[in-house]
């Protein structure tokens, strides 16, 4: 250039594309994922009216039946449906994914001058605003329904942050599998199939009286930290003792299911994108 003024230069990716940088492609695509949410909502009321159907159903339906020692159910409830709303990333994940596969959104993206990470990234940071946005009106249900943090503040922000987390982990692991998938279809059946992970949890029940080698299942069940976890940084309840390590330490196995799962499924995802239908 004229004066000794250089232009930047920007890396090149395959059939000589120019690639933009990872932040502001992730921001791009979380944008599209925003406004994808806008223009067909179903599937987050779907997954956000969901906990308010369990805690109604649980709560109430068979609230009476179920005894939890030295506490009302419902209190035991609702933190458990928080986690087990955080678990949903991994329905929401597969989907969307799946989905953009099967329509040809994602070999779209792939012929655009964009990081090969941006795409998995925005769709799980599109995720978890929506998620921290649409746990409002369990919560608001949960208070309705005789629910109260009954710990400090700062415990209580912790256990949201804490519950993000891990849905931006299970959001990742959703991703993945949506990736490996390619079929709205196929997606959508294996995702009501998760529905049952909560149910092998602490999520809904205590697990004290079950069988040993059911109780252990639980117990490590990613699902049943982050509902401890919940409960005790909310104050409605100490974990056990007796537990599993992951639920006898809610907030630090909340914190190594989170980073083992983004440790596995953040590569994964990414080179799985980048190979496409391969």
């Amino acid at each position: 250039m004229s004066g000794g003024t250089r232009v930047a230069e920007r890396p090149v990716t395959g059939a000589g594309k120019v690639a933009g940088t990872p932040v502001a492609d992730a921001l791009a695509v979380l944008g599209r994922h925003l406004q994808r949410v806008k223009a067909a909502p179903g599937v987050l009321i779907m997954t956000q009216t969901m906990p308010i159907t369990m805690l109604l159903f649980f709560g109430y339906v068979f609230g009476s039946a179920l005894a939890v020692p030295g506490q009302e159910y419902r209190a035991f409830l609702v933190p458990g449906l928080l986690a087990a709303t955080a678990a949903n990333g991994i329905m929401t994940g597969m989907f969307q994914s799946a989905q953009d596969c099967h329509r040809g959104v994602m070999d779209r993206f792939r012929t655009l001058p964009m990081s090969r990470s941006a795409v998995p990234f925005g769709q799980t940071a599109a995720d978890l605003l929506t998620t921290t946005v649409g746990m409002i009106p369990l919560i608001l249900a949960g208070l309705a329904a005789g629910w109260r943090i009954e710990g400090g503040p700062a415990a209580a922000l912790g256990a949201f942050g804490l519950l993000l987390l891990f849905r931006f982990a299970t959001a990742w692991v959703g991703c993945w599998l949506g990736l490996l998938i390619r079929n709205e279809e196929a997606a959508g059946q294996l995702g009501a199939a998760t529905f049952v992970l909560p149910l092998l949890s602490s999520a809904y029940l205590p697990t004290g009286n079950l069988p040993d080698r059911l109780r252990l299942l639980t117990e490590w069940n990613p699902i049943s930290a982050a509902a401890a976890m919940a409960r005790d940084l909310f104050g409605n309840a100490a974990p056990a003792a007796d537990a599993a390590w992951p639920v006898a330490h809610p907030v630090a196995g909340t914190l190594l299911w989170s980073a083992v799962l983004l440790a596995v499924a953040v590569p994964l995802s990414v080179r799985r994108y980048a190979r496409g239908g391969e």
